[in-house]
């Protein structure tokens, strides 16, 4: 037996003796997607790399979530770093530094850098601290550091163990974009000099459908546009495609090289950390009255020239940015002044409890309630809808073909169309077995995550959770193991969500959990968001892997490392976490003025709502307004998607659906851009705004270059925005890092 490698799919050619003497050559497609075993897998010394880059974004995320509610994966940006450390080591390595090995690298790094959020160390744990004695019923609300460390386990595993089971649904089967774990992958191969892994499997996807086609057409070969199938890589070199499109096709992409990236990040680094000192000495910059004294002092309108809020501008793009802004001046430009003159909010604009900043809290948690449920709700009729169109076909074809289970592989014996020697021979007939696309792209069974550990796992880590919050809370086992039960299906819809915009709810999912818990635990807030943060948490937790094992599927890496890569990190990170989360409490008060901790009165506000608090006076009108327009926008953009329209017309004016999409209303925008004060947004603003000015002034100068033909031109151009954008990115990771690393520096001169 012999063994052929097209793409990254193995064909297993078997001989076979038949009646008139004969051998008969059978190629029988494996249907499994081929893991590089040429290079390490899994490595010490990617997993220390990757806790020690990981650690750094995690007092960056820790930093910047009590203060605004943001946090990073910073995938793209920790697979360039662990690059750039093994290159600079590179003469003293026996084994060199692999995409596969960044896969690694890069889940570790993910997995420590993102507890912040999902361990609710910027949520959960500072509402707990929020709540007066008399809405605690004598529960536990402040926790010392084995608390702390106890909380982050019991909420660190039963996410990660539930997204296994999904990787082969949308990943396998459905083929989910995952957008930032396929931006990942392509920056990993481009460091690497590997092909874009997109463009390959575009390519052999083609050459599976065609394989498929050959069987059943006998020879029919149907090439897809652009795309060199099995036959065309086969064939003779003399015939040459000449129109553009194909030409197209062929051009290699030049990247930036990653030298000049490494510089772009360290030199972004050190801006920002100088800005991060000087704030810190004259925190007079920090707060600039560009509006005005009173607007300053009154209405919180002042302007922080924080590079790493520009930073978070880039990575956020121009399109949500602008709907922050919008609810910036909603809610602090038109809200807040009316509640605060009609006597509403009669206390300081900033104050939570009395001010205008605690009356437009509610209408930013009514819009974020609103599209949350009406996305998910449209993600969970998605699945069903679905779910019974595949169990219509299966009944439809147990019905005329009788018990599936009994039914032979299906073979069909065709001519040696392809082209392809087998042992030498290219004129001998095979038998194809045909099979699911799918199926396909499956990895071997060797480097598979077992049935047994994710279920068990799961179990396991169930079990953990229960008891830990009942030790910790005193809540009964049986309402964990609700939250629990509840969080799951909530993880599914988070992921395809994320998998198809790049978006994962957490915070909807979570709210949907308190509506949920105020009828299972009437009257017991902390109860309400301790269930609340254990559906962040599953959310939270299954999409971070599932990115990463987006990446891996496309690099061909094992997931069964990038798992364990993705427990080591997220069980160093509770320690890490903890005990960053203890030094910030110690140094500075929480919620205060330096950390205001936006996301812990969105949770608690919401806590107390469903355990029937009383509003604000004369907030609910406006709550319902708001909450009705942000409930139609997300079902009227599914209609104009699903229109297959490819523009829309607005009297004199036209626009394409995918620009109309891309600039669609973000209640979630909007609802930060009210929950944050204007200096946070104003930046952020300035950041994307200024991108998107240098982008296009860059691509316009280009454009006048004198391409050959305008098919090139076009493509040339997406090229060049891919670099700036690229470069843009990494310039902002280095304006988020070293404001995040040089401030927790200081907090620990303060704490020491």
């Amino acid at each position: 037996m012999s063994l052929l490698i097209q793409s990254r799919h193995a064909f297993e050619v078997k001989s076979v003796a038949t009646d008139d003497g004969h051998e008969q050559r059978r190629q029988i497609v494996s249907g499994r997607h081929m893991v590089d075993v040429s290079q390490p897998q899994f490595t010490w010394r990617a997993i220390i790399v990757g806790l020690l880059f990981g650690t750094i974004l995690c007092f960056s995320n820790l930093w910047f979530g009590l203060q605004s509610g943001w946090i990073s994966m910073m995938s793209l940006q920790s697979s360039l770093v662990g690059f750039a450390v093994f290159k600079a080591l590179e003469h003293v390595l026996d084994v060199p530094f692999g995409p596969a090995e960044n896969v690694v690298l890069q889940s570790t790094a993910v997995a420590t850098a993102t507890m912040p959020l999902a361990g609710g160390f910027v949520g959960i744990l500072p509402a707990l601290k929020l709540l007066e004695e008399s809405e605690s019923n004598g529960a536990r609300t402040v926790l010392n550091f084995g608390q702390l460390c106890a909380w982050g386990l019991a909420l660190t595993f039963f996410g990660v163990f539930f997204a296994i089971p999904l990787r082969r649904q949308t990943i396998i089967k459905e083929k989910l974009r995952f957008p930032s774990g396929t931006a990942t992958a392509q920056m990993i191969s481009v460091l690497h000099k590997r092909p874009d892994p997109t463009l390959v499997d575009e390519q052999l996807q083609a050459e599976t459908t065609a394989l498929n086609g050959v069987a059943r057409d006998h020879g029919t070969f149907v090439r897809r546009r652009g795309i060199a199938t099995a036959a065309d890589n086969t064939s003779d070199n003399s015939q040459e495609d000449t129109d553009d499109e194909v030409q197209m096709d062929n051009i290699s992409v030049d990247d930036v090289k990653w030298v000049t990236k490494l510089i772009i990040l360290f030199v972004s680094f050190t801006m920002s950390g100088v800005y991060a000192l000087l704030a810190h000495f004259f925190p007079i910059i920090a707060a600039l009255p560009v509006f005005g004294r009173r607007a300053s002092t009154v209405w919180a309108w002042n302007l922080m020239p924080s590079l790493s809020y520009a930073g978070q501008g880039i990575i956020m793009g121009l399109p949500t940015c602008i709907w922050m802004l919008v609810g910036s001046v909603v809610g602090w430009g038109i809200l807040s002044p009316l509640a605060k003159n009609e006597g509403w909010a009669p206390g300081s604009v900033t104050d939570w409890k009395t001010g205008s900043r605690g009356w437009i809290l509610w209408i930013s948690l009514a819009v974020m309630i609103a599209e949350s449920i009406i996305s998910l709700g449209l993600v969970g009729t998605k699945e069903l809808l679905l779910a019974l169109g595949r169990l219509r076909v299966f009944y439809g074809k147990c019905k005329t073909s009788g018990s599936l289970l009994s039914q032979p592989p299906e073979e069909v014996t065709t001519p040696n169309t392809l082209g392809q020697s087998v042992d030498g021979d290219t004129n001998v007939p095979k038998t194809v077995r045909l099979v699911a696309e799918e199926d396909l792209d499956e990895v071997d069974p060797r480097f598979l995550v077992p049935a047994w550990v994710t279920w068990g796992g799961l179990f396991a880590s169930t079990l953990l959770c229960m008891g830990i919050v009942k030790a910790l809370f005193d809540i009964p086992m049986y309402d964990t193991l609700i939250a629990v039960v509840l969080a799951l299906p909530l993880a599914v819809l988070g992921v395809r969500a994320l998998g198809e915009t790049d978006l994962n709810p957490v915070s909807g999912i979570g709210k949907v959990s308190q509506v949920v818990f105020a009828g299972i635990m009437p009257g017991n807030l902390v109860g309400n968001l301790v269930a609340g943060g254990i559906a962040e948490a599953g959310a939270q937790q299954a999409g971070d892997l599932m990115q990463d094992l987006k990446t891996g599927h496309l690099l061909n890496a094992s997931p069964r490392a990038q798992f364990v890569a993705q427990m080591i990190g997220s069980v160093f990170s509770v320690f890490v976490t903890a005990g960053a989360y203890l030094l910030y409490n110690k140094v500075y008060p929480i919620p205060g003025p330096q950390f205001p901790v936006p996301t812990a009165q969105v949770w608690l506000d919401m806590a107390r709502l469903v355990n029937g608090h009383p509003l604000p006076p004369h907030v609910w009108p406006f709550i319902a307004a708001f909450s009705i327009l942000f409930a139609l926008l997300p079902a009227i953009a599914v209609i104009v998607k699903n229109s297959g329209k490819e523009y829309f017309a607005f009297g004199p004016w036209t626009a394409r659906t995918s620009t109309l999409l891309r600039w669609w209303p973000s209640g979630i925008a909007f609802a930060i851009g009210i929950y944050n004060t204007p200096n946070f947004t104003l930046m952020r603003v300035i950041g994307a705004l200024s991108t998107a000015v240098v982008t296009e002034v860059v691509v316009s100068r280009h454009k006048h270059s004198g391409i050959r033909s305008d098919v090139l031109r076009g493509h040339d151009e997406a090229i060049l925005r891919r670099k700036i954008a690229m470069l843009a990115i990494i310039l902002a990771s280095g304006f988020v890092l070293g404001e995040g690393t040089f401030s927790f520096f200081i907090l620990l001169s303060q704490a020491f």
